[in-house]
């Protein structure tokens, strides 16, 4: 089954802890401190892989979770860092943030990669701790938390040529003329549910890739129809075929929908260079209107073809056409994609307090809670640390000017802490 969105959860491994450790030797009675670092988490890391091409597989695994970095050891041992997780993603994917809806990355090449989440350093050991007026130190950090993201993956097939067109119009068939693939055909609308690649054959050293794009309706940039889920699959193509019935009852109204809806998903789909096509030439009836519809398109600056694409008339005449004007045309490194808004960066150390009961706060912030995780509550030293890092940040300052009493509890992420002067 073609699947062409998905979402995902990722999450990237926390640091390996740092120990409080000293030094055992024989007839040393006061080893110095030893307590090795932690090993870094694994990333977790996109990865397009060219024999993908749909997003299938992330139906049957949707969490992505790298591995948590090593602690540390005695004798100053380090922990192992975390191998990469690698997820593979087909060529043409667009990474979106699920909640924010920021565009992340568009993967198009192969063995391209976007880290999405970074691993967590490892925390240290009580080595770094140690000074002239601290010669055994009871600090040490736990590793720091991995992120976590849910991200949208949106896959946008990469072509050269698109065939669109209304429902019917054979589209499938001509893709099967001109390469060797094989889509469903039959003669009623909506044969085709998904789009369909091809690759076609112009010369000994020359092929094109062709996609198939289910056939389009009026409203189908507002999700009439199956239009909505698949437009986006025109975005990536450089030339469009766009196929016209000959025995609907106005080709040229069907032209025009088409274009409309095209405009209105996308302006910049209307400013990609088009073959107009008539197909099923080898109808009487359409023999004999053929003339006259090649006057009307001609006074709008069209030229009309005509084709078979059931016998095979004229086809390899319109995919020369097509080739023409993809040498003509300047390849897009990033085709119709949204332009980069600039945010400001997120000051990490600013916080957030909230009263949430009569005698508890809730403490919040990027900052003071990855300092809340790692550090060793059951060590004097590090609570310690922890508490002239609040004065540091101004948090202290701030909760006492927000109301805070001795033994109010006070939330900082999933820690429960008693405010004492």
């Amino acid at each position: 089954m073609f699947i062409d969105q998905a979402e995902i959860y990722v999450r990237s491994g926390k640091g390996g802890d740092g120990i409080v450790h000293f030094r055992r030797e024989k007839y040393v009675p006061r080893g110095g401190p030893d307590g090795g670092d932690g090993g870094r988490g694994g990333d977790v890391i996109l990865e397009v892989k060219p024999t993908l091409n749909t997003l299938a597989s992330f139906r049957y695994t949707s969490r992505f979770i790298a591995q948590d970095g090593g602690n540390g050891g005695s004798n100053n041992k380090f922990g192992k860092s975390a191998e990469a997780l690698i997820v593979p993603v087909p060529p043409g994917t667009v990474v979106y943030d699920a909640l924010t809806g920021e565009m992340l990355g568009d993967l198009t090449q192969t063995g391209q990669r976007l880290l999405v989440c970074k691993g967590g350093r490892g925390g240290r050991g009580n080595t770094h701790f140690k000074s002239p007026t601290n010669q055994a130190p009871r600090t040490a950090e736990k590793g720091e938390p991995g992120e976590e993201k849910t991200l949208r993956l949106e896959l946008k097939l990469i072509a050269d040529i698109g065939l669109v067109g209304v429902p019917n119009a054979g589209k499938s068939t001509l893709l099967s003329a001109l390469t060797n693939a094989k889509p469903k055909i039959a003669p009623y609308p909506f044969t085709t549910l998904e789009p369909n690649l091809g690759v076609a054959e112009v010369d000994d050293e020359t092929t094109v890739v062709l996609a198939d794009i289910p056939g389009l309706i009026e409203g189908a940039s507002h999700g009439a129809g199956l239009g909505h889920d698949f437009l986006r699959h025109i975005q990536r193509t450089r030339v469009l075929i766009h196929l016209l019935d000959g025995l609907s009852p106005d080709p040229l109204a069907d032209y025009s929908q088409i274009n409309s809806e095209l405009a209105l998903f996308d302006p910049g789909l209307t400013k990609k260079p088009q073959i107009v096509v008539l197909n099923k030439i080898d109808q009487p009836e359409v023999q004999e209107k053929y003339a006259g519809l090649k006057a009307r398109f001609k006074k709008h600056h069209i030229e009309l073809l005509a084709i078979s694409a059931l016998a095979r008339t004229n086809v390899r005449d319109v995919l020369l056409a097509a080739v023409q004007k993809l040498a003509e045309t300047p390849a897009l490194e990033s085709p119709d994609l949204p332009v980069p808004v600039y945010r400001p960066a997120e000051d990490p150390r600013a916080f957030h307090i909230e009263q949430v009961g009569a005698d508890e706060w809730r403490l919040s912030g990027a900052a003071i809670e990855r300092a809340a995780a790692m550090t060793y509550w059951e060590h004097d030293g590090s609570v310690r640390r922890f508490q002239r890092l609040m004065e540091t940040l101004g948090v202290d300052e701030a909760l006492r000017a927000a109301g805070v009493q001795n033994g109010d509890t006070v939330y900082i992420g999933e820690y429960e802490l008693e405010w004492q002067e």
